[in-house]
């Protein structure tokens, strides 16, 4: 019987351990942040051991940094955190990709920018979204502080290996529809926990027809799903962005291994999934979580049970209301789902000759700093202030409510962002997630519309 692509990656990197049971395997990347490192590397130095691979491991600043004025941190924690990473990685020997420097940003955005994502690595960061690397035919997936520590100590990990479950995705994207709505359908359809316990493979014509920042999207958010993992077989969109990247330094040595990277045809799935995109609609959320969520035609549904009876009070919202009925006050085009440049482009796009609703307060910060740059050459950040929106230094912002980037209570917000958890963008905020393009005709308009309507 043939294998998957989970099956060939995994195996390669498995140093012991049989099926079935936890295997050791080696880490090829970890990627770290300022959030989840403090404590494993004090561990390391009260166990008084060296970092195993600092050559392996390299460092970001996000979660915490301001992105007004980001050498201006008021925060004590924030701040603490981030002296400490910097301390951490200097006495450690670790790259760490500074404040203000060139390649400075979001951990999910810096490691395919740089080269460090690869076909064929198995990567870990203290991250829940670390599955986004998936997107180049790797395993990728988060751990908590007590694993980056094991990481550090032995550049290895011990997992259990998941089911796989391919997820199969034909038909065109009709205009105006994107990536993030066919993870956030997957997700209303099928449930916050369908992906549990598997390894999901996304395939198709759909996917194949996909840029590399739109297949990162949908396996960025893997993890709503339920599953640690989210993999999609590399290809030439795949090895053309890799390519002359900094570290991509192994490209010619390593592309006869990466072009045999695919499920073989007979290989076994534990389960498949079967979505045709072609009249798919834009979605929206109206709970707090994303499964909470509807096509933007459809009404909010009825109550089934208590989780939704408290998601439609805190979110101040009721059955049968549709989306266009928010009542919108922030609108946020950031995070490692959807900051990369084609997100500011397609969002620009919707934005140019416009304002900025009067009821609207609306931001947008560029995952990076490279992508910054590259907006700013294209003249984007002009299209966007000239329309009203505040254009940030890069950052996780208003992702999650750990910076001063925050959604004030009871205020509804359209976000580009991958959680609506309650308080996840601020004490009491109301978070939707949609597009790029959803998000930047609310903040237009001041209520969420049809942007197939609006995208020619």
């Amino acid at each position: 019987m043939g294998r998957t692509l989970f099956d060939k990656v995994w195996n390669k990197h498995v140093l012991h351990g049989n099926e079935g049971e936890p295997q050791l395997l080696y880490i090829d990347l970890h990627l770290i942040h300022e959030v989840t490192s403090p404590q494993a590397f004090e561990g390391l130095r009260i166990q008084n051991r060296s970092l195993r691979r600092p050559d392996l491991t390299f460092a970001t600043l996000d979660h915490n940094v301001p992105t007004i004025d980001i050498f201006n941190i008021k925060d004590e924690i924030a701040n603490k955190q981030i002296i400490t990473l910097q301390k951490n990685a200097k006495d450690f020997g670790v790259h760490i990709f500074d404040m203000g420097s060139d390649e400075q940003g979001i951990v999910h955005m810096v490691g395919p920018e740089t080269g460090l994502t690869q076909p064929g690595k198995t990567i870990v960061c203290g991250d829940s979204h670390t599955a986004t690397h998936g997107a180049f035919g790797a395993i990728a997936f988060g751990i908590g502080t007590s694993e980056v520590e094991h990481v550090f100590a032995t550049q290895t990990l011990w997992q259990t290996k998941p089911k796989n479950l391919k997820i199969d995705i034909n038909g065109k994207l009709p205009t105006g529809v994107y990536a993030k709505d066919i993870i956030l359908y997957l997700i209303n359809q099928y449930g916050v926990d369908f992906g549990t316990g598997y390894a999901l493979e996304f395939t198709g014509e759909t996917i194949k027809s996909l840029s590399m920042e739109a297949r990162m999207t949908i396996c960025n958010m893997a993890i709503e799903a339920g599953a640690k993992y989210g993999m999609m077989q590399p290809d030439k969109t795949t090895f053309e962005y890799v390519k002359g990247r900094p570290y991509a330094t192994n490209f010619d040595q390593s592309i006869d291994w990466w072009q045999t990277l695919y499920s073989d045809e007979d290989a076994y799935f534990d389960k498949v999934i079967e979505l045709d995109v072609s009249n798919l609609e834009p979605q929206v959320t109206w709970g707090t979580n994303p499964e909470m969520g509807v096509n933007f035609s459809s009404p909010f549904p009825e109550i089934k049970d208590s989780n939704d009876e408290r998601a439609y009070n805190y979110m101040g919202l009721k059955p049968g209301q549709k989306a266009e009925d928010i009542e919108l006050g922030y609108v946020f085009l950031g995070s490692c789902t959807n900051a990369r440049l084609s997100d500011l482009v397609e969002a620009s796009h919707i934005v140019k000759g416009n304002k900025v609703h009067p009821n609207i307060t609306a931001i947008v910060v560029p995952g990076s700093r490279t992508v910054k740059k590259e907006a700013e050459a294209l003249g984007l950040d002009v299209i966007f202030k000239e329309a009203g929106f505040e254009w940030r230094e890069p950052g996780c912002s208003m992702c999650l409510g750990m910076n001063p980037d925050q959604v004030p209570e009871g205020v509804h917000c359209a976000s580009t962002s991958n959680r609506n958890f309650e308080g996840r963008q601020g004490k009491g905020a109301r978070t939707h997630l949609v597009s790029p393009a959803m998000a930047a005709a609310a903040a237009i308009n001041g209520k969420f519309v049809d942007v197939r309507k609006v995208v020619v």
